[in-house]
């Protein structure tokens, strides 16, 4: 009963606490107990004056006792005084230190709890030493020794009490006298006292008063006259009898007085059993007479509740009370359940509003353990050091920090609509400090916050689940108090950058667990073993690190903010083992308060620990005294006060239960050894995979109703369970979790009947976890997931268990309510009703006209990506079908189709695969649900199966089974807001139809119509989109034409025009039934799904060509649209053909069957919207077919072929051409009136073993849904919908599972078939998302300036401009025996005469000018100036030359850039090696020397060398460039790189040492790279591939000039695969200390040069030793990136300004300039070069991004490149040049392209003006190019005249066989090396 206790507590704080006008505050308000006892036995005169009087010492335990009571609500304790023992003799000057001292001890101790003594100096009657002594109240002597002894008391006791009484019971005392001058010497006495205590003790808030008994009214009057009190102190004699005398003795009381009344003591009697009686009449009395109580005695009246005041008889406080512990009481409510009653099943539901989440922790999913800076954690050690399972660690985990997208996709699948993670301390602050907040960790949980409120899902978040810095366990971790301000900090960051968006904060979470197993048992992270000290230790500041941030939230932010802070305590349910033992029921509450009262009691009680645990652990160590069990630390009152109440809901993580018996722990440390108790299980209950966790469900509801009592009976907080769950085994079958479905099942049903049963507040239930994760020191072995994580798979692909399916329904049912109730509603459409009366269409359509708007795009206008949405009502969605999905095939009565029959022939498929099972989605359709959910589409296209509800194809035959499944369906799909759109007809007829004749037998149309009849009827108030037939030309053509398809009719010649026939009217009759019968009530829309590919003509100027390609449109798309789109017919193309084809056969009538007028009419205009089936584009061209035999195919006179620039697919001749469906769209637009129109198909097939990471399907996305929001942005195209094709992989007809077309991979081989979301599923849910394609902000231009002086440039190479390869003593280069070697140059080109730059000085000079540019970047040919490569020859000529041109540049204001080498080494030096020779770094540094001195005075930019990545590893490591060596690829390019950084750095000090002082030039090397991105952003694998790519491409080079040596990744790499493959020693050389110093810092400024992203993935090589397999990455391209004249080259501009921010962050803010940036074109001569004008704009602005945005420091930008040239291995094919140079005319020309202008205004403005500022004189436009130069664009190529294109892909092919091979060449020497080794072994053996 003490939660009457509480009743009364609550009540009286708050009715008195708010309204009495004496007191400040509700804490004033006085629950008063006590006094203590005196042991039995003790007292001097059984029953009379037994209070505890400090004879003897303070009893063992008082301490715990009062921590109860305050615990319980009680404020102030009685403490009664002995005169006689306090001053024996009498006199003040004598009293008995060791009594003062036990007084004071009392008084402190009562303090330390929290409670106020109430000190009475005397009690009553004189003690009888004192009367013998001095007389008795009469005697003035005794009076004024009492005064002394009162002023005595105060004078010692004072600084501890404020609350005094001098007398307890005035009455006893006068009364006793028997005179009425005794009250007055009493009553005076009090007066002189009273007098002196506020003189001497005048603080605020102390208070006195003398007691009296509440008998005569009289006397009390003349009390109030006669002295001074602050507040009446009485005893309250009440009968429940007379329950109306004890309001009416108050009262008077009250207005005798007007003074506060203290209840002192309250004698009760004449109650009845009723334990609610008093407590009932006593609060009635306080309510109805607002009467100013200002406290009362709880002791005697609670004695009557079976609450009675404690008696110290014993050590266990408990004991020496008569309390029952609130664990007693719960136990007996639930002791007496049968088993029955405690497992039944409550079929209800949760509260409205109820919260239905789960949860993941950072360190078990996120991965990415070093990402973005993040610290190493414990775990992260833990892990690295080997002590988890199979030495298992985190570092990759779940990839969640990659794949947020692919979480909160599972979270919608499940409904959820809260989601409990914990955010990583490490990522947030990786040192553990604020001085080290991470952006990066903080951008990844704004990310996570923000996907789950765009999802609706509210996030939960705990600022602490175990993974604590390594950093600050190095320093004590939880055991160092200095933790608690890093923790404040580390909240107090959270709360500022999340606290927006979260509302709910958990600030730890099981903090127990980290006590318990972290620092106690050693068994988690950090393995910690002191359970005598540390775990102690780390509780404590736990809890205070909770209390500080709490009170941060509170003091900073509730009020902005409006969340919630509190904390999430792990305990299992006890139970005693032995009921009927009650101490095994006392172990069991031990347990209880050693596992959760050791958190939640100073939290939600009294803040400090559970009595019960204090008073065990003193226990132990004066049991103990040689080895110290435990050592508790002690709050100080300070500290209490600073816990208590720190929480707004208590969160409670349960996942078992214990049975508990009584034992003597001895001195063992740990709660058994402690507390007395050993914990086991009942073997009866369900174990799981961990053997800590069993099944016990009716513990929760124990457990929740033992919260509520014991810690929220004051704090009315509500309960959110925050945790609850059971792990499975990793092996075996892991989807079908039916252990953990049932043990779900049953803790949330009891966690409803503690709802609904018991009243108990809980809000919340938390099924942990998502997924499996790394469950700590077990691994990967315990799964606790809802979904199946496949962690030997790196996409970390996840999988619902049929668990999270269970929990999905629960959710939806908002429990277990079998009938739920749901308002249904639909959406009505409004069909737009097309003219009847549109012309056929001419020969050739007059939509020819869509082949003149598109077919002459340039491929830069057909690429260029479009960025817009679609407007508000899109409907996005998924297709399937039902024999594909549906499985199911023979169940509940369903009949075959012909897909049932055909596909149990074996041979028919592949691997003899049916649809008997399929998905099996006829079984599972909340699984798809789940699917559609986690896509959010807003419609399904599915089809009805004609058999399963007509299983012979009639209504006689409907199958009610049948019918229940598709309202199941479709209910379920309303019921989720997802619009159903249903095919009536998707290729499965009954096989009984078809036995009738099928789609030939003209009686279809009726039995046809009978069909949707039906459905309509049945399903149609909530299905408002109905599709009549899937693609009529696949049933015609290859199901009676072909005969490939069921009905497998092969008759080409005439049964597919009368199947076609009978399908458009049978689909007119279905439509008309529609719009007589269920249009105006229904409100649907009614249409036919036209399958339509696009097709183009070969030649678009060629008349014959745009004929055959629109006869192909008309004999595929037009047979079926134009009857029902246009006049009720054939289109005049198809009948004119037909009709030709039929005459010529010598047949009497047209094949093709005729429409009567009526029909034509009926026909016409039967379709409410255009629905397309669209997934290819080929080529058409005229032929001449034959004309025997019959057939639909050779009536079309047209041929066609594959698109083949575009890129392929699994299906032969169904190649990804983007493109053609906006050409698709608007031929729709154009030929049938403009309807509205929905894409109802459109997907790719991958091959089976494409599982999850299907980017090919993403890129198909990607690419065909932007040309279809072209069309409607753009264009004009009504676009209305868009269907993926499909929802998950699926039975693909004649395929069978060879191929898949699926959103989501079904694993077959399995009996639930499992569906796993693809990388496509989670692309398609961002389109959907954002309706389409808003610009991103990388694609957004900005606007400004850069800095004053940028320079501006362009830039040649000497051996790509100068010609002259032989004039005036020039030397040869290794290019030009490169170039003059045959295979090795595209179409034979050389640089003989190149651009003839060498004769033309002056020409490029003037161009320069026309350019606008400030710098010109050009090279010296080494072996122009020295021919042999030494100084041992200068050639004057040579050096002259560049003599002239620097000086003609000055002469224009154009400052020189010069490169010193830029390839061509002469062919001398290549002979003694080249670069491999290490000689050649003192012949490079001459040649610097002699160029430095030559022309430094009038150079002051600089480069060393260009591209040394180029140099190192094509050219001798791929081959493809001179010197083109290419069979020492694993170790010849490292050594050539080493080479080159050596010769740039010595060129860098002799620069430095012998001529910056004079010259005050600028040297550098410019390095080239592209940025890498990762092919799948959401995997790990591939961000760190697109790193490998960064690092291995510029941080081969820029490492060690910036940084110091090889970077660490490529270091290790290298040398831990070549020790791998049995090598001695890395393949990468190493600089000694010196070199590595002599490198470092080489540099004035960064050169680079950029041009193209990428796209990386992982590849294994296996043991292949070279560059690309230490790589360990291959790399695509986006499809969606422009395509330019190389290959290589897509345009990407982002790229650029994220690896200009590399260059920032990598290599220490460097100044950068652009030395190299452009784009190439090939093919025919077009001086209108939009799309380089378009390159340099994107680039360039991205550039100023990086300047402007970020702080990169650019100040200089180069254009790649000045004029047309030879472009090394390509030739002459590759034009990159501003300026075209024509090469047909023998003068060499140099003409200005369009890009001129552009490039030269961006110069001129430096920048970008902002236009909103007004017109800008730098934006005037300079000349452009007009017309191009007839050339003749055949090349020759190996004796042939080839176009540049066949010539390229000749070129490629014969690099790619070369390299394969030299790589065979080297295979072959390794196995002779080894064969003739083991041979040598032989001999000598």
């Amino acid at each position: 009963m003490e939660n009457l206790l509480w009743v009364l507590c609550l009540y009286l704080f708050c009715l008195y606490g708010c309204e009495s006008s004496d007191l400040n505050s509700g804490e004033d308000f006085m629950l008063l107990a006590g006094p203590l006892k005196k042991p039995t036995g003790k007292s001097s005169t059984p029953g009379v004056n037994d209070a505890f009087d400090c004879s003897e010492p303070m009893p063992q335990g008082s301490k715990q006792y009062f921590e109860y009571l305050q615990s319980r609500g009680v404020t102030h304790f009685k403490v009664p005084l002995s005169w006689v023992q306090l001053l024996p003799t009498g006199h003040p000057s004598q009293p008995q230190q060791a009594v003062v001292l036990c007084y004071r001890n009392l008084m402190k101790q009562l303090h330390d709890v929290g409670l106020e003594p109430l000190v009475i100096i005397h009690g009553s009657t004189v003690p009888d030493a004192l009367r013998l002594r001095f007389g008795g109240w009469e005697s003035q002597d005794l009076l004024e020794m009492f005064q002394q002894y009162a002023e005595f008391a105060f004078q010692e006791f004072a600084a501890l009490a404020h609350s005094w009484v001098t007398l307890s019971n005035l009455e006893d005392d006068w009364q006793a006298a028997g005179a009425s001058s005794v009250l007055q010497n009493i009553l005076q006495l009090n007066q002189n006292i009273y007098q002196f205590y506020h003189q001497h003790f005048p603080e605020e808030g102390r208070r006195l008063s003398i007691g009296l008994r509440v008998n005569d009214m009289a006397t009390l009057s003349h009390i109030k006259a006669s002295t001074t009190m602050d507040f009446w102190t009485v005893h309250i004699d009440h009968s429940c009898d007379l329950s109306a005398n004890f309001a009416k003795a108050l009262k008077t009381l009250q207005e005798i007085g007007g003074l506060p009344i203290l209840i002192y003591k309250m004698t009760v009697r004449d109650c009845t059993n009723s334990q609610y009686q008093l407590l009932g009449q006593f609060l009635q009395v306080m309510k109805t007479n607002a009467l100013n109580i200002m406290g009362t005695d709880v002791t005697d009246m609670l004695g009557e509740l079976n609450i009675e005041d404690a008696s110290i008889n014993i050590p266990e406080y408990m004991e020496m009370s008569d309390f029952r512990s609130n664990y007693h009481n719960v136990w007996q409510k639930f002791e007496g359940q049968t088993q029955i009653e405690r497992d039944s099943f409550l079929n209800e539901s949760f509260p409205n509003g109820f919260q239905w989440a789960t949860s993941t922790e950072s360190f078990k999913v996120e991965g990415g353990w070093s990402e973005g800076g993040k610290g190493e954690t414990i775990w992260d050690r833990f892990g690295h050091e080997g002590q988890a399972f199979e030495n298992q660690t985190a570092d990759l985990a779940c990839d969640s920090y990659r794949k947020v997208d692919y979480d909160v996709y599972l979270l919608r699948g499940l409904q959820v609509n809260t989601f409990q993670f914990s955010l990583s301390w490490a990522r947030i602050f990786p040192s553990g400090y604020k001085d080290s907040q991470s952006e990066d960790g903080v951008l990844y949980y704004n990310n996570l916050i923000n996907a789950l409120l765009e999802s609706g899902i509210k996030p939960i978040v705990t600022l602490y689940h175990w993974d604590l810095l390594q950093k600050l366990q190095d320093h004590g971790g939880w055991n160092n108090a200095s933790i608690i301000q890093a923790f404040k900090e580390y909240a107090d960051l959270c709360f500022s950058k999340f606290g927006d968006r979260v509302k709910t904060w958990n600030t730890f979470s099981s903090p127990w667990v980290v006590s318990h197993a972290g620092y106690g048992t050693g068994e988690h992270a950090p393995g910690g073993k002191d359970y005598v000290v540390s775990s102690y230790q780390v509780t404590h500041n736990m809890l205070k690190s909770h209390a500080e941030a709490w009170h941060v939230y509170n003091d900073k932010y509730r009020k902005t903010q409006g969340g919630q802070v509190g904390i999430a305590l792990n305990s299992d349910w006890a139970e005693p083992t032995d009921p009927s033992k009650s101490v095994d029921v006392a172990a069991a509450d031990r347990y209880l308060q050693f596992m959760l009262g050791w958190f939640a009691h100073p939290i939600f009680v009294n803040g400090d620990y559970p009595p019960t645990l204090k008073t065990q652990i003193e226990q132990k160590r004066t049991e103990c005294p040689s080895s110290e069990p435990a050592r508790l630390p002690v709050f100080t009152s300070e500290e209490m006060k600073r816990i208590t109440g720190t929480a707004d809901f208590f969160g409670l993580n349960h996942y078992t239960s214990r049975l508990i018996t009584d034992t003597n722990g001895g001195c063992t440390p740990g709660p058994e050894g402690v507390g007395n108790f050993k914990a086991n299980v009942d073997p009866s209950w369900n174990s799981t995979a961990s053997d800590w966790i069993y099944s016990a469900p009716w513990g929760l509801r124990r457990l929740l109703n033992y919260i509520s009592t014991e810690y929220l009976t004051t704090a009315k907080v509500p309960i959110y369970i925050t945790g609850n769950g059971m792990p499975t085994e990793y092996i075996g079958d892991v989807i079908n979790d039916q252990s953990r479905v049932e043990y779900l099942k049953s803790y949330i049903n009891e966690a409803l009947k503690a709802i609904s049963l018991d009243g108990i507040n809980v809000q919340r239930f938390t099924v942990q976890s998502l997924m499996d994760g790394f469950e700590g020191n077990q691994g990967y072995r315990e799964r606790f997931g809802l979904h199946y994580v496949d962690f030997e798979d790196a996409n970390r692909p996840r999988t619902p268990k049929q668990s999270a399916y269970v929990y999905a329904e629960i959710i939806n049912q908002n429990g277990f309510s079998s009938h739920k109730s749901r308002v249904i509603t639909t959406v009505v459409m409004h069909p737009h009703h097309y003219s009847a009366s549109l012309s056929p269409s001419d020969v050739p359509s007059k939509s020819k006209v869509v082949w003149e708007k598109f077919s002459h795009q340039s491929n830069f206008q057909r690429k260029m990506y479009h960025y817009g949405t679609f407007p508000k009502d899109f409907s996005w969605g998924v297709s399937t079908s039902a024999y594909q999905i549906e499985g199911g095939w023979n169940a509940d009565g369903k009949g075959p189709s012909i897909w049932d029959t055909f596909t149990q022939k074996p041979g028919n498929i592949p691997a003899n695969a049916t649809g008997n099972v399929a998905c099996d989605s006829y079984n599972r359709v909340d699984e798809d649900l789940y699917m559609l959910r986690g896509l959010r589409v807003n419609s399904y296209r599915f089809s009805i199966s004609w058999s399963r509800i007509f299983p012979d194809g009639r209504r006689t035959s409907m199958n009610q089974n049948g019918v229940d499944y598709y309202n199941r369906l479709i209910n379920s799909l309303v019921a989720a807001g997802i619009s159903p759109i249903v095919t009536l007809y998707h290729y499965d007829l009954p096989q009984a139809l078809q036995t009738s004749g099928g789609w030939e037998n003209t009686e279809m149309i009726n039995i046809f119509n009978d069909f949707c009849d039906f459905c309509f009827a049945t399903f149609g108030d909530r299905v408002k989109f109905w599709i009549t037939f899937q693609q009529p030309y696949t049933i015609a053509w290859s199901g009676y034409g072909l005969g490939e398809f069921p009905s497998n009719v092969k008759n080409p010649g005439t049964a597919p025009y009368q199947v076609a026939h009978n399908l458009i009217k049978a689909h007119a009759t279905a439509y008309h039934t529609y719009d007589d019968k269920y249009r105006t009530s229904q409100g649907g829309k009614v249409s036919i799904a036209l399958n339509a590919d696009w097709l183009e003509p070969l030649d678009v100027n060629t008349p014959r060509e745009i004929l055959a390609a629109d006869r192909a449109m008309q004999f595929q798309l037009g047979w079926f649209a134009h009857p029902i789109f246009k006049n009720g017919d054939y289109p005049d193309a198809m009948k004119w053909q037909v009709g030709n084809k039929s005459e010529l056969q010598d047949l009497s009538a047209s094949r093709l069957p005729s429409f009567s007028d009526e029909e034509k009419n009926f026909i016409r205009g039967t379709a409410d919207m255009f629905c397309a089936n669209h997934y290819t584009t080929k080529i058409a061209s005229h032929v001449i077919t034959r004309i025997t035999p019959h057939s639909f195919e050779s009536d079309w006179d047209f041929a066609l072929k594959e698109e083949s620039d575009a890129p392929s697919t699994v299906i032969s001749n169904q190649r990804a051409v983007a493109w053609g469906l906006r050409r698709l769209l608007n031929w729709i637009k154009e030929e049938y009136g403009d309807p509205e129109v929905y894409i109802t198909e459109n997907g790719v097939a991958t091959n089976s073993k494409t599982t999850w990471d299907d980017i090919d399907r993403v890129f198909y996305y990607k690419t065909y849904i932007d040309e279809a929001l072209k069309a409607y942005e753009l264009d004009g195209v009504r676009v209305k919908g868009y269907l993926a094709t499909s929802l998950m992989d699926s039975f693909e007809w004649l395929h069978g599972h060879k191929i898949a077309f699926g959103l989501h991979h079904v694993d077959f081989t399995h009996p639930h078939r499992p569906r796993t979301p693809k990388y496509s599923a989670h692309y398609y849910y961002h389109i959907i998302k954002d309706n389409g394609f808003p610009i991103p902000d990388d694609e957004k231009m900005i606007y400004g300036h850069f800095s004053k002086g940028f320079i501006w440039s362009t830039a040649t190479a000497a051996y790509q401009i100068e010609g002259g390869w032989r004039a005036d003593g020039k030397g040869l280069s290794i290019w030009d025996k490169f170039a003059h070697t045959p295979l090795r140059v595209f179409n034979d080109d050389v640089g003989d005469i190149a651009c003839n730059s060498y004769n033309k000085v002056e020409e490029d000079v003037a161009i320069l000018k026309q350019l606008k540019v400030t710098h010109y970047r050009f090279s010296i040919s080494w072996p122009r100036v020295l021919p042999d490569g030494t100084t041992r020859h200068i050639n004057e000529a040579g050096l002259n030359y560049y003599h002239r041109l620097v000086d003609a540049l000055l002469a224009t204001n154009i400052q020189p850039h010069i490169t010193l080498y830029h390839w061509d080494l002469p062919q001398a030096l290549q002979k003694v090696g080249g670069w491999e020779n290490d000689t050649i770094v003192a012949k490079f540094k001459d040649y610097a020397d002699l160029i430095f001195s030559a022309l430094g005075h009038k150079v002051k930019l600089w480069i060393t060398i260009n591209e040394p990545y180029n140099i190192a590893n094509v050219g001798h490591g791929y081959g493809v460039a001179a010197p083109g060596i290419s069979f020492r690829p694993g170790t010849l390019p490292y050594i050539v790189g080493h080479n080159l950084l050596k010769a740039h750095a010595e060129a860098w000090h002799l620069y430095n040492d012998k001529y910056r002082a004079s010259q005050n030039g600028r040297v550098s090397i410019t390095i080239n790279s592209d940025w890498s991105e990762p092919r799948n952003p959401y995997k790990q694998e591939d961000v760190d591939a697109a790193r490998r790519v960064v690092q291995f491409y510029i941080g081969w080079f820029a490492h060690p000039v910036f940084n110091g040596d090889y970077s660490d990744m490529m270091k290790t790499i290298i040398r831990d695969r070549s020790l791998a493959a049995g090598l001695p020693k890395s393949r990468l050389p190493e600089f000694t200390p010196a070199e590595v110093q002599r490198i470092k810092g080489t540099y004035d400024y960064f050169g680079f040069n950029h041009y193209t992203t990428v796209l990386a993935f992982p590849v294994d090589y296996g043991k292949l030793q070279h560059y690309d397999a230490d790589r360990g990455a291959g790399t695509i391209a986006d499809r969606t990136w422009l395509d330019s004249g190389s290959s290589w080259l897509k345009v990407s501009p982002f790229g650029f300004r994220k690896i200009l921010n590399f260059i920032k962050e990598e290599y220490g803010d460097p100044l950068i300039i652009i030395t190299e940036n452009g784009i190439s074109e090939r093919g025919p001569i077009d001086l209108n070069d939009n799309y380089r004008s378009y390159f340099y704009e994107k680039y360039i602005n991205q550039a100023l991004k990086a300047f402007q945005t970020d702080g990169v420091n650019i100040q200089g930008y180069t254009a790649w490149s000045l004029m047309d040239n030879l472009e090394w291995a390509t030739g002459f094919s590759e034009r990159f040049g501003l300026f075209y140079v024509n090469h047909s005319d023998p003068n060499l020309p140099r003409i200005a392209k369009s890009s001129v202008s552009s490039y030269s205004t961006i110069i001129s403005c430096n920048g970008f003006p902002d236009p909103a500022s007004g017109p800008n004189d730098c934006l005037n436009p300079g000349p452009e190019g007009t017309s191009a130069p007839i050339t003749d664009d055949a090349v020759d190529f190996l004796g042939m005249k080839l176009t540049f294109a066949d010539a390229e892909t000749g070129l490629y092919t014969t690099f790619a066989l070369l390299i394969v091979a030299v790589l065979g060449v080297i295979c072959t020497s390794f196995c002779f090396f080894r064969a003739k080794k083991h041979l040598t072994r032989t001999r000598i053996g």
